[in-house]
């Protein structure tokens, strides 16, 4: 059994060390994507895809900004969905 607690995305603050894992799938093919890092943001964006199909039809996406783990520390952003599973570290 795992000592890692699962955390919802409500619950982060900045500074968390989390690791995010994401199913990725591409046509038929499938895997996942895990990267561990400090959270230095949370944000809900609106997504852009869907802005053009009409004005009161909003759709949004919740992100993560984070500061990766690793001797050159990078940022990126995660984009959230129902597959994806965060643990803090």
């Amino acid at each position: 059994m795992s000592t890692i607690a699962q955390v919802r995305y409500e619950d982060l603050r900045p500074g968390d060390r989390i690791r995010i894992t994401r199913r990725v799938k591409v046509g038929l093919k499938k895997w996942e994507s895990t990267v561990s890092g400090t959270v230095i943001s949370t944000e809900r964006r609106r997504n852009g895809l869907h802005v053009d199909r009409s004005n009161d039809d909003k759709a949004f996406q919740d992100t993560i900004l984070l500061t990766k783990d690793g001797s050159t520390p990078e940022q990126t952003t995660v984009s959230m969905d129902e597959f994806t599973v965060i643990e803090r570290l």
